[in-house]
């Protein structure tokens, strides 16, 4: 039978649209689930900021009356206005192992970019740098963490076969725990803190994070705007983000870094990697799922970089190697053995050079596609 796409219309098929990678990647080891909770908010028109300058359209694909894919076309106005660009991107992308399925799913995407007079299609990507991007195409035999796709071999095969082609590419690095403080790296981090006449912040309770909070996003929308496809976060977005995710940092694995005047030089967000509990919750956090978090939040062997910015006045100045410095003995007294990277645009030598006194191996690859239309 022919492949139907159907346009997402309702809250109903909202959270079909969200349940389907349930059951493409059911018991597959690899695929962490996210929160249904944290997929509606993101994906609905009503509760997402981003819609301020986004328009999307999600749909759904079905073959013999049963859903075998989806995808989310997303007109982002600012990116367009930003980069002078004509793009639609597509995210939130999966499909069974069907190139008719694949290829009626991002026909969709195109039609709709066509019709709102754009030129090229590009992603995965999100509404914004803190949703998922990049499709993987090396380490599909690796964990990844809750901020990265999962997604099976023949993505990246449909995607070629259908006219895609490479847009950029992101690493990600496994680091290794070093059995104690690099003494370079030390010595480095001592000279920079006196030079420089910085210090640690030193707050204890994670409220106390929150006055910081538009300090943090404007520094990062400040570090990140040459990167690829990157939009500024707004105040609205700001304060989203906020109320979401900053009261819920453990300070011990989250550092900011103050100058002499006590302004935000640059902040690290780390957190133990939550994918085997996101695993276990499987994408509810009642009435157990909290408990599976709860726990590997106080044990755990891995630790997530989520992020790392370091203010545009201070960067090239060793700042990254205090940050790090202070972290590592964080993590050895904790017990970590290992840490994750996250994406890196291959091409971002300042980021991946504060690796260079690590242990290290790439072990994901993920692109971003584009195509002509």
């Amino acid at each position: 039978m022919d492949v139907i796409i159907k346009e997402v219309k309702t809250k109903k098929d909202l959270k079909k649209f969200i349940k389907f990678p349930f059951k493409l990647y059911k018991n597959n080891k690899y695929w962490v689930p996210p929160l249904l909770s944290d997929e509606l908010n993101t994906l609905d028109k009503e509760k997402n900021p981003a819609f301020e300058h986004c328009e999307a359209k999600y749909f759904l694909a079905y073959k013999n009356g049963k859903i075998v894919g989806r995808v989310a076309a997303i007109l982002n106005k600012k990116f367009n206005e930003i980069w002078n660009k004509k793009n639609v991107r597509f995210g939130w992308i999966d499909f069974i192992d069907d190139i008719e399925v694949s290829s009626a799913l991002l026909n969709a995407v195109e039609n709709y970019a066509k019709e709102l007079g754009m030129t090229e299609i590009h992603g995965p990507l999100g509404f914004t740098d803190f949703d998922y991007e990049g499709m993987l195409i090396e380490g599909f035999e690796e964990l990844p963490t809750i901020a990265t796709i999962y997604n099976y071999p023949y993505y990246p095969k449909h995607m070629e076969q259908l006219g895609y082609t490479k847009d950029e590419d992101w690493v990600e690095m496994e680091i290794k725990i070093p059995q104690q403080p690099d003494s370079k790296v030390e010595r480095i981090a001592e000279m920079v803190k006196k030079r420089l006449k910085l210090h640690f912040w030193d707050g204890k309770s994670s409220k106390e994070i929150v006055p910081y909070a538009k300090s943090i996003f404007k520094l990062l929308n400040e570090t990140y705007s040459h990167l690829y496809g990157f939009v500024p976060l707004s105040e609205a977005q700001m304060d989203l983000y906020t109320k979401q995710y900053l009261g819920f940092l453990d300070l011990k694995y989250t550092k900011l870094i103050l100058d002499e005047e006590n302004k935000l030089a640059a902040v690290g967000i780390t957190m133990p990697s939550l994918s085997k509990a996101f695993q276990k919750a499987k994408g509810k956090l009642f009435p157990f799922g909290f408990l599976h978090i709860l726990k590997a939040m106080k044990k755990n062997d891995t630790i997530d970089l989520y992020l790392v910015g370091v203010r545009k006045d201070l960067q090239g100045k060793g700042v990254n190697a205090l940050l790090m410095n202070e972290l590592t003995k964080i993590y050895l007294e904790n017990g970590f053995k290992k840490a994750e990277t996250n994406p890196e645009l291959e091409n971002n030598e300042n980021v991946q050079a504060q690796w260079k006194f690590y242990e290290k191996r790439i072990h994901k690859r993920r692109r971003a596609f584009k195509k002509e239309i």
